[in-house]
């Protein structure tokens, strides 16, 4: 979660640093709170700065009221000059009262906003990003640490209010004091000091054990979920998992137990060495106060009002450094979410680019090469040249690593090519728009996502960018040969599937297939590509799955297979067989299993493989006494 990178930051930070880092911490909330809502923002800044105000005249109210009460005359007397200032007092704690539930209401109506517009920032710039990019371990990283920095965004929104709540009762308290006698304001700080040291040392220990301990907190929470998940359901009552799963949470459970309890008996020694400190930092301030009064250099009633602002200025200061600590262990996260977006800029899938041909003739991979990242020794496709003629059903065959799925991912523009490049007729596909390149390309995965939204959302996502039609919906499945599956469910089109929730319902694997089928006829793209298409669909759902391959190819549609079954691809009219990132030989089924074809037959030896398994059958055993 980005911890390591903040460790030292964190670690170094002192209260100087704090104080003058204080701005820019407020500047980068602000920023997010001005995008949220500005009204509420302004009515909190008002807010706080009002009550300040109103402090600072409610301390003077009370110098009045005190000075009139010890004046001279009868008590009638003193009270009723002391009246007007009694209703001033009165009026500002008022007035006081009103701005903090404004303040408080306005930072309710920010807070979740802010986390809205911190979490919608980093995930609008994620979901632009190039696929390598999301599959790069230092870039996941740095968006882990986004991810915990929306929900910081909305805690500073929180400390922000502390901080100005604090420093403006902070000014109107030491104004007063200033006013009164200036010796009594670095006893403030002093009397401040300790307590502020005491916080500062705890948040570092916090932090630090939290950054040690994180994943070790992660792996526990993980195990209770998997207690939990209806997944893991099935297996955990079947072998028993249970207890073994429980033994290890409580194990782990029990050591964060120890962490906590040492840093705890950290915390009341620190908190015990700042009290003692704080106690003669007190003594030494009211006896300063006490020897003013005894010489007479102070009035009695200006020493009442200096006992009240200096209990109030030392609460407000240690009350600030507390939540400019909080701000700043906040700030860091919300940092990392900054640096993500300006990361994702830089890694962006490009916009714009020349249009493709509206309908090509073929595409071609001339001399194509990849590599995935941190794969640096071995080649994903190793010089692929190849041709796929549109309106066909071209077929990719090979073993598993032999760079099929690669091939298909490049072709959709997930991928750039390291060299070589993919031909649309002549257009080269890194310099097309790829928004057009992936609306014309239609993809059903063997291990497609299955989302948790309604049947009728599974099937229209294909092609989420339009408004949903339900005779595109009824076609779809009709192809997928889904209709009895949409039929027998609870609700139909409307049922959720997602186990877990109020009225959803769990698929099996073959009908999620079909339901992936009917997505990518949805999407209605010239190119369909289905890899592994027949993996959980019984004999006679294969067959008439081929069937309807062999319909669309008639149309004119174009037709990518990749198989392992190598029986499925005899209706192909091109077969590409692939080995360790090379083409090893294409051409017609018949073409590939005859004896006079050139090459290494690698395709014919891998279906005699296959054929036998199916045509070999084990010898009938022998009865005792025949």
């Amino acid at each position: 979660m980005g911890w390591n990178k903040h460790e030292d930051a964190f670690l170094q930070l002192n209260l100087r640093s704090m104080i003058t880092g204080m701005p820019r911490l407020l500047r980068m909330t602000g920023q997010l709170a001005w995008e949220a809502d500005r009204g509420a923002l302004k009515l909190v800044a008002l807010a706080e700065a009002g009550r300040g105000i109103s402090q600072a005249v409610g301390l003077i109210a009370v110098n009045r009221v005190l000075a009139h009460l010890l004046g001279e005359g009868t008590t009638a007397e003193r009270l009723a000059d002391a009246g007007g200032a009694l209703a001033l007092a009165a009026g500002t704690a008022l007035a006081g009262a009103v701005l903090r539930a404004l303040a408080t209401a306005g930072t309710g109506q920010l807070e979740p906003k802010v986390e809205r517009v911190a979490t919608e920032r980093y995930l609008s710039h994620t979901a632009r990003v190039e696929l390598e990019a999301v599959e790069d371990d230092e870039f996941h990283k740095l968006l882990d640490s986004a991810q915990y920095g929306a929900s910081s965004a909305r805690r500073m929104v929180q400390y922000c209010q502390g901080v100005l709540n604090a420093l403006m009762s902070l000014v109107a308290a030491a104004g007063v004091l200033a006013v009164l006698h200036p010796v009594l304001l670095p006893l403030l700080v002093a009397m401040t000091v300790p307590s502020a040291w005491a916080a500062l040392s705890v948040a570092r220990r916090r932090y630090a054990s939290f950054q040690v301990w994180v994943q070790h907190s992660r792996a526990g929470h993980l195990i209770s979920q998997m207690l939990i998940s209806t997944d893991a359901a099935p297996e955990i009552r079947v072998h028993d998992v249970g207890p073994f799963l429980l033994h290890h949470f409580r194990a782990m459970s029990q050591s964060q137990e120890a962490e906590q309890r040492r840093l705890a008996r950290l915390a009341a020694r620190t908190g015990l060495i700042a009290a003692g400190w704080t106690g003669l930092a007190t003594a030494a301030a009211y006896s300063t106060l006490g020897g003013l009064l005894w010489t007479g250099t102070m009035a009695l009633a200006v020493g009442g009002t200096a006992v009240l602002a200096i209990r109030s200025g030392s609460a407000s200061l240690e009350n600030l450094v507390l939540q400019v600590n909080y701000l700043h262990e906040e700030s860091l996260f919300v940092g990392d979410l900054h640096r993500l977006c300006e990361e994702a800029v830089t890694r962006s899938i490009p916009t714009g680019g020349v249009p493709l041909p509206p309908d090509p003739a073929e595409i071609t991979f001339e001399n194509v090469e990849f590599t995935y990242r941190g794969k640096d020794n071995k080649r994903a496709l190793d010089g692929v040249s190849l041709t796929i003629p549109t309106g066909k059903i071209v077929a990719l065959v090979g073993e598993n690593g032999s760079g099929k799925s690669t091939l298909i991912k490049l072709l959709c523009g997930l991928y750039q090519p390291d060299a070589g490049r993919i031909l649309w007729d002549g257009v080269d596909a890194a310099k097309a728009d790829r928004q057009e390149l992936v609306s014309r390309v239609a993809v059903v995965g063997q291990d497609f996502y299955r989302w948790p939204f309604t049947a009728a959302v599974n099937i229209s996502i294909g092609r989420a960018d339009v408004p949903v039609s339900r005779p595109r919906l009824e076609e779809a499945v009709r192809y997928a040969g889904a209709e009895d599956l949409i039929a027998e469910l609870p609700r139909g089109w409307q049922t959720l599937l997602a186990r877990g929730y109020k009225g959803g319902h769990q698929l099996s694997g073959g009908e999620w297939q079909r339901l992936g089928l009917g997505r990518a006829h949805y999407r209605s793209g010239q190119i369909l590509i289905v890899d592994e298409p027949t993996s959980a669909l019984d004999a006679k759902a294969e067959q008439r799955l081929f069937e309807q391959i062999r319909t669309l190819a008639d149309a004119g549609q174009t037709v990518i297979l990749i198989t392992h079954r190598l029986g499925s691809v005899r209706a192909a009219d091109l077969i590409h067989v692939l080995d360790h990132g090379r083409v090893a030989e294409s051409g017609t089924f018949p073409a590939l299993m005859s004896d006079h074809t050139p090459g290494p037959h690698l395709f014919r030896s891998l279906y005699q493989l296959q054929a036998a398994q199916y045509t070999t059958l084990p010898a009938a055993p022998v009865r005792p006494g025949n």
